[in-house]
């Protein structure tokens, strides 16, 4: 990865570290403070296990988590593929929770109080914190008309790890050999960037190997993507893409890919231009900040404005947001992001207990994709705060040429990244 060494990114991965040196008298509080952690995913697991990891065990942390099961959405493209199990990507908080001492409380978190400091759970129960720290993903938007939450169950869109991703999984090994495979990924910003790409990847993967004379069509309202360089290299290696015996087609949405309207009953969607009958219609819906950011006016627009440096609500006292409902400007919405946000909001969070000022910020970012079981491609990028924005600072991306060996170890080290990051969540 050009200009990006392995110092820089340890050194920036690890700057959260040096909050552990927090540890001491906080400013004066009636009791133990609290601190609540709403949603258990990349970002929310993380700030429940560090905020005691790092004030020495001297901050009460309840973790408010819907699902008592957690199933990660990186890797689950390899699922819906049909060469890797649901279940090896199904976690539970319960080993962190009792080696690190917070509590889990397993209801819906549906509304927050900012003035009295307390979150209302599903049944009418309260939590009172004396800071908040939110997690809750993405939710989704009706922005075609046709596909609203009702079709989901007939057409998924498994951008949410779980049953969705087996259903995808089972409608793909239903198709006949010579069906045609859908995909319509949404407009930026969204959850993982490079997610929709690398699934046409696997799913052609999977048509090469077991259905080859079917075709994935790619209908984008974007005109380029994540790592778009990459992908095309790959496909053209792997699927023959760009040539007529491609499986892939791409369509950008100044050339047509633009959907508008689906029709559920016949699998047909229909673009400014055209229309296409799919066997299997894979949409991915356009994105916004989970709801109980919206039921808390935690948002502007579709995000959760946040101060960069700390990730405090810029609206609310004592609210922090991270992850993909949090606008973090130029930090992709990814699991690492997430990771790397959680951190720098806990040390945050305890130097404010501690009534200190926060500290310089540093984030990373580390994403690889899989075009099939040996081949992967990534990218790594080291931000810093200039002038209150994220900014990226270090950085690159897999070289465009390659050799299969390359490929293959970056392959390997995904698999490897992923394990280390599930430590670090659930561990």
């Amino acid at each position: 990865m050009a200009n990006l060494t392995r110092r820089t990114f340890i050194k920036a991965a690890g700057g959260a570290a040096a909050a552990v040196g927090l540890v001491g008298p906080a400013r004066s509080w009636a009791a133990e403070p609290h601190v609540v952690v709403i949603g258990g995913g990349y970002g929310g697991a993380i700030a429940a296990k560090y905020l005691r990891m790092m004030s020495g065990g001297k901050i009460k942390v309840t973790m408010i988590e819907r699902d008592e099961s957690y199933y990660s959405c990186p890797l689950s493209n390899w699922v819906v593929a049909g060469f890797r199990d649901l279940g090896v990507q199904k976690h539970s908080w319960a080993e962190a929770a009792k080696a690190h001492g917070f509590s889990v409380i397993h209801k819906e978190a549906e509304a927050i109080d900012p003035k009295a400091k307390t979150v209302s759970l599903a049944g009418g129960e309260k939590v009172s914190y004396d800071k908040l720290i939110v997690s809750p993903g993405v939710d989704y938007k009706d922005n075609i008309e046709g596909y609203t939450k009702k079709e989901y169950e007939q057409h998924p869109h498994a951008w949410h790890a779980g049953p969705q991703t087996e259903a995808l999984k089972k409608k793909l090994a239903a198709m006949p050999d010579g069906g045609k495979v859908i995909i319509v990924p949404p407009e930026d910003p969204f959850r993982c960037p490079p997610g929709p790409y690398e699934r046409v990847s696997l799913i052609a993967h999977y048509l090469k190997k077991n259905k080859p004379k079917s075709k994935i069509l790619v209908l984008d309202p974007k005109d380029k993507f994540s790592k778009q360089g990459l992908f095309a290299g790959g496909w053209k290696t792997l699927y023959g893409y760009e040539t007529p015996n491609s499986l892939i087609e791409w369509v950008a949405g100044a050339s047509g890919g633009k959907v508008a309207r689906f029709d559920a009953a016949t699998g047909t969607v229909f673009t400014e231009m055209d229309q296409h009958k799919g066997d299997v219609v894979n949409i991915i819906p356009n994105q916004k900040a989970g709801q109980i950011a919206f039921a808390s006016n935690l948002v502007e627009g579709d995000w959760c404005p946040v101060n960069k440096q700390t990730f405090e609500s810029t609206l609310h006292k004592d609210v922090y947001v991270i992850g993909d409902a949090c606008n973090a400007a130029k930090m992709p919405k990814s699991g690492y992001a997430a990771n790397s946000q959680a951190k720098v909001c806990v040390e945050a969070v305890i130097r404010s207990i501690h009534g200190k000022d926060p500290a310089d910020a540093s984030y990373v970012n580390t994403c690889y994709s899989m075009l099939s079981p040996d081949y992967a491609i990534s990218v790594a990028n080291v931000f810093k705060l200039k002038d209150g924005e994220i900014t990226p600072i270090n950085g690159g991306m897999s070289p465009p040429e390659a050799t299969p060996e390359f490929r293959k170890m970056e392959a390997e080290f995904n698999e490897s990244w992923y394990r280390s990051i599930m430590a670090d969540m659930f561990a």
